[in-house]
């Protein structure tokens, strides 16, 4: 079982950050982890999320729902039977002069013991360092915090 949460300002919009969350199907060229994401159908808020990431030797192809509150906060629950439990929240909070308070949740239980042998310590790192890659697109994207 994974718990993180992580809170860090960063020196951009809540709408810049939550159109990067937000646009899964870029995941792959920016978080190695991430195989190929995409959205299966999307109907006003909701969004189905295909999605299949490698950690090591392990490929493994998932579902999620994400509810998108632009631009205060993403909701992302998994649909997949190899989960017992799978919560993220972003959460997008204006700080003043441009910035942005994030806020990055995830809350993961894999059902099969073998999966969390093999894949719960790597979603404990990955969790870390998708805040950081995120962090980092927007840079590029955006430009350099000042």
């Amino acid at each position: 079982m994974t718990v993180y949460t992580q809170r860090q300002r960063l020196k951009y919009t809540a709408p810049q950050l939550f159109d990067l969350v937000a646009d899964v199907e870029r995941y792959p060229e920016f978080m190695s982890w991430v195989v190929e994401s995409r959205i299966r159908r999307r109907h006003d808020q909701t969004i189905l999320v295909d999605m299949t990431i490698a950690i090591g030797p392990v490929r493994k192809r998932f579902s999620t729902t994400g509810i998108l509150h632009r631009p205060h906060r993403i909701d992302i629950n998994g649909n997949d039977p190899m989960f017992d439990r799978f919560l993220q929240r972003w959460t997008f909070n204006a700080a003043g002069e441009g910035d942005t308070d994030v806020e990055y949740h995830v809350d993961v239980k894999l059902r099969s013991r073998v999966l969390e042998m093999l894949m719960g310590a790597a979603f404990s790192d990955r969790a870390a360092a998708t805040l950081s890659a995120f962090k980092e697109r927007a840079r590029r994207l955006y430009g350099a915090q000042i």
